[in-house]
Parts: C-alpha cells; sequence; structure tokens
C-alpha cells in the first residue's frame, strides 16, 4: 500500500468540494470517478496534465468520448470524499476460468484494475463494489436479445470468483457489495414468494457478511416476504433514487421506515425519477456542470431526511451520488451537505 497523509484534519467545506468527515455516522462518496470534468473540483488540474486518456463510451447508439484522470488521482479524490462506489465491477468478475491452461481462474482485466486501485487507499478509505451482473440478473442482454441467465445468484461463483478476491484485494477497505437486480417488467416478474425463496437460498449458501445490500429496482418486489429475507441475513435494503422506483421515503416505509441491515445502509442518487439512463447520460455529460432542470428537489430534501433519519436511529449511512442524477456529483453533494448543516 502506498503510504501518503490523508488531511484528515480537514474542516468539512462545501465550498471547497470537502465532505470527509461530515458526521461519524455519514460517508459520502460518488459513483465511479477519475472524470475530467471535476477538475478544479475535486482535481487539480497542473496534476494531470499530458496524463489525461479517452476513451469512447456507447450509450443509447450516440458515442462519447469520455477524458479519464490516471488512477492516482485517488489520492485527491480521498482527501474529498469517505467512499468511492467501483461500478466496473459490475462488467466483470475478479477471476475468469481459465480454459488454455491447468489453472483453474485467472485473474480478470478488472482484478488488475481493482489491485492498482487499492495502491492508493489509505486505511481510512472505504471501496463499495458492485457485484457483476452475470450473478445478480436473471436475464442478460446478448446479440440483441434476452436470455435467461445461468449464473444468476450462483453462490459458488459468487464465492470463488468475486467475493474472496475481492476481500483478499481490499482487506478493510472493503465497505460494501451492491447485488443490483434490474428492472422487471409486468410480463417478466416472478412471484414475489419465489424471489424471497431465491433470496434466502443464495444468502444461506455465501459467507455471512454484514457489508451486504440489495438493490431491488422492481418496486412490486419490495414486499414483506422479500424485506424480512433481507433482515434475517442482515442484507441493506438499497434505498435509489432511480428512473422507474418511488421516491426515497416510500421505498423506506416499504420496509416499516426500518433499515433492514442493523448496522449499514447504502443511498445510491442515480438518475432523476422517470429519466431514462440514455436521457441522463445525454443531459450530464460531460458531467461538469449542473444541468437546469435535471436536478429534483424531492430528491435532495428526502435524502437529507433519510441521512438525519439513520443518525436519529443510530444507523451507518453511506451516500452515493451519481453525476446522471443532476450533472455534476460534487455540486450535487454540496446542495446535500448545505442543507444538512
Amino acid at each position: 500500500m502506498r503510504p501518503r497523509k490523508h488531511q484528515s484534519e480537514r474542516t468539512v467545506d462545501p465550498d471547497r468540494f470537502i465532505f470527509r468527515n461530515l458526521h461519524n455516522r455519514v460517508k459520502m462518496g460518488t459513483a465511479s470517478d477519475r472524470y475530467s470534468g471535476w477538475l478544479g473540483q475535486i482535481y487539480t488540474a497542473d496534476n494531470y496534465a499530458g496524463r489525461i486518456t479517452k476513451r469512447t463510451n456507447v450509450v443509447g447508439g450516440k458515442s462519447y468520448i469520455e477524458e479519464v484522470l490516471p488512477v492516482d488521482s485517488l489520492t485527491e479524490y480521498f482527501q474529498h470524499f469517505d467512499i468511492l462506489e467501483v461500478d466496473y465491477t459490475f462488467y466483470s468478475l475478479l477471476l475468469e476460468r481459465d480454459k488454455e491452461t491447468a489453472q483453474k481462474y485467472k485473474p480478470s482485466q478488472t482484478y488488475h484494475v481493482l489491485t492498482k486501485y487499492h495502491e492508493y487507499l489509505t486505511e481510512k478509505d472505504g471501496i463499495i463494489l458492485k457485484v457483476p451482473q452475470v450473478l445478480c440478473a436473471k436475464r442478460l442482454y446478448r446479440s440483441g436479445e434476452y436470455i435467461e441467465n445461468e449464473l444468476y445468484l450462483n453462490p459458488e461463483v459468487f464465492i470463488m470468483q468475486f467475493y474472496e478476491p475481492a476481500v483478499n484485494i481490499l482487506g478493510k477497505n472493503l465497505t460494501g457489495f451492491i447485488f443490483e437486480q434490474e428492472y422487471h417488467r409486468k410480463q417478466d416478474r416472478i412471484k414475489v414468494e419465489d424471489l424471497a425463496n431465491e433470496l434466502n437460498t443464495f444468502f444461506s449458501s455465501v459467507p455471512e457478511d454484514k457489508r451486504y445490500h440489495l438493490e431491488l429496482r422492481t418496486d412490486a418486489y419490495l414486499k414483506d416476504s422479500v424485506l424480512n429475507v433481507m433482515r434475517d441475513h442482515n442484507v441493506g435494503q438499497v434505498l435509489s433514487h432511480w428512473t422507474w422506483l418511488p421516491r426515497l421515503l416510500k421505498q423506506f416505509a416499504h420496509a416499516g421506515n426500518t433499515f433492514t441491515n442493523r448496522e449499514n445502509c447504502i443511498m445510491r442518487l442515480i438518475t432523476p425519477a422517470g429519466m431514462r439512463y440514455e436521457e441522463a447520460y445525454s443531459k450530464a455529460y460531460p458531467f461538469d456542470k449542473m444541468v437546469d432542470g435535471m436536478l429534483q428537489d424531492e430528491m435532495i430534501v428526502e435524502a437529507v431526511a433519510l441521512i438525519k433519519t439513520a443518525i436519529d436511529k443510530g444507523e451507518n449511512i453511506n451516500v452515493i451520488i451519481n453525476n446522471r442524477s443532476g450533472g455534476n456529483a460534487p455540486l450535487i453533494a454540496r446542495e446535500i451537505v448545505n442543507k444538512l448543516i
């Protein structure tokens, strides 16, 4: 691990985008990092002169050129935030089956990137990992159509090819796992009791861990039978401000205004209500400013209310902010903190 002084003695200062150590029960961070649009906010431009790379991201059939800072920018990121949600793990397992050698598994590119990230963490920095889609989604989009996912909630694959290597790489920096299930249209939904049984079987088969959190993007599944399984296994309900989900406080009300994980909660501010991913991305790109009319006031108000509720109940809450919820995550964080303090 690369040693560095963290400057954790800094006082919270929204004007300088310093949100670290806001409260001993509140950790604030963003969904992904290394955005060049955050230069002058989170990142110092001179530190990355000549080291910014470009990549093409195709969203909704349209190509966007993204400018990406080097991994060592984590040093500056964690001077401003407590935690980081790493979302690139959603697209790949950490270990892949090696069919060409005698080894059963080999590290994936994602494994190597995550290992590189760990080099720039101090013991006080937290990482939340998204569990790979291939383990969370009932169906996967392949070759222009949706197919049944044979690895859905497969405990062996989760343990061997993701959980164990993740714990080995990150150690105490690993703050949480997010299991994100895709939205199910009405014709694709299963019975709530069947989902509850699937989840119970899975979480009974994997190592007990208080860092598991489940994001169900189908409101119809937020019922007692599912939520009780989550409580039984101490799995957190991810409160998510996302396209087709109801408001944050309504999601919380589904669980009786209680947290299903007895120690930690994750709240994700992802997209405006009613706005699809493609539209939110297009509006927010290149993520360097707020977009007029994009940020929804109720998201900020309810996020602050949930933070206060967590503090009152003695619960730790991790607040994750996505650029797509308003245009620029650091500026959205400023809005929340100003209303909170």
